[in-house]
């Protein structure tokens, strides 16, 4: 008997289906924001001379070229990162509503934001510290850094006025004075805290330090102000 003849089963392809290719998105500013990311913390460890573009241009997986293009040099990279630091700190401390508050209780919490910003953004005080060293060569060709502080001293001198009008404050207080007060005892906690912590035996980071330093700090700023 004849067996019927089987045709052949037709070949397949197994392969699977080739994934297209991802599109590349121009995102001008997600790349800048990336490479200021990189770059605070690249010129906060080791200065303008010591940073290197090249290790931002690999971290970021971009180039020089390409850091160039957005920044024109190293110089004004660094000019960027110290304009980026500060409006950090600006847009933050605008939204603590102080104006909602009574004037002593503004200034409590100012005071105390400040200590807390300062003590978790260490990048930001050493970059500080470093144009300092540069005796504010580069802060000054910055065309918006002087806009970006100008609303703090605003917001200081509002919040000590209505202390005053209210009998709170004393008068005869520079508004950039007490700023620059609350400044200086925020930033020595993280300039100085290593040499003052060997130097006297103290555990500077240990959290019931941190809390004493921060109350005696904002106790120190508003008895100064305090009527």
């Amino acid at each position: 008997m004849n067996q019927p003849v089987q045709k052949p089963a037709q070949a397949t392809d197994a392969r699977p289906a080739k994934a297209a290719a991802p599109t590349r998105t121009n995102d001008p500013a997600r790349t800048m924001a990336d490479i200021l990311a990189v770059a605070i913390s690249e010129f906060a460890d080791k200065g303008l001379a010591g940073a290197r573009i090249d290790a931002i241009a690999a971290a970021t997986r971009t180039s020089k070229r390409m850091i160039y293009y957005y920044f024109g040099s190293k110089d004004g990279l660094y000019v960027a990162v110290l304009e980026e630091v500060y409006r950090r700190m600006r847009s933050i401390e605008s939204e603590l509503h102080l104006d909602d508050l009574p004037p002593e209780d503004a200034l409590r919490r100012l005071v105390g934001f400040t200590v807390d910003y300062q003590l978790a953004h260490p990048e930001f005080i050493r970059l500080v510290m470093t144009e300092n060293i540069h005796r504010g060569e580069y802060l000054a060709q910055s065309a918006s850094i002087r806009a970006l502080n100008v609303p703090a001293i605003d917001g200081l001198r509002s919040l000590y006025e209505r202390g005053v009008a209210q009998g709170v404050f004393r008068a005869g207080i520079d508004p950039v004075d007490l700023h620059m007060s609350i400044s200086a005892l925020s930033v020595f906690n993280v300039a100085n805290r290593h040499t003052f912590s060997l130097i006297f035996q103290r555990d500077l980071d240990d959290p019931r330090a941190v809390g004493a330093r921060r109350d005696s700090i904002v106790d120190m700023v508003v008895r100064f102000v305090r009527r």
